[in-house]
């Protein structure tokens, strides 16, 4: 099954992402509380995916999508955004993103997201 980095500054996001991917058979190996450790993680662990939240203070989500497709251009990452942040998202998929989830996040549609990405 595919390894998961998450990637978010809110504690309790990150719990519950873990959560949905461990009841569906993902294995989450790693946690980033922001950018910057989501890039020395990425290095470290090698995920096969990586689901990142956009807004985090020390270095955002498009800096670390930037700066992980820069290591690895072939990483495959799924931005997290809140209502009302289109335009980060699209700023985000450009910087190589390959999908978004939006929060509140539907267990569904975050299983749906993974698969797909990871296929």
């Amino acid at each position: 099954m595919a390894t998961i980095l998450i990637v978010d500054d809110a504690a309790f996001m990150r719990m519950m992402i873990k959560d949905i991917l461990s009841k569906n058979g993902f294995t989450v190996v790693g946690e980033a509380e922001n950018g910057l450790k989501a890039v020395e993680k990425y290095k470290e662990l090698s995920p096969d995916l990586v689901i990142m939240d956009i807004t985090m203070p020390e270095m955002d989500g498009i800096q670390a999508v930037k700066q992980i497709k820069s290591v690895d251009p072939s990483a495959k990452i799924i931005m997290c955004s809140a209502m009302g942040q289109q335009a980060m998202v699209i700023e985000s998929i450009q910087a190589g993103a390959k999908d978004f989830i939006v929060k509140p996040f539907q267990a569904e549609r975050v299983v749906e997201a993974v698969k797909k990405v990871v296929g």
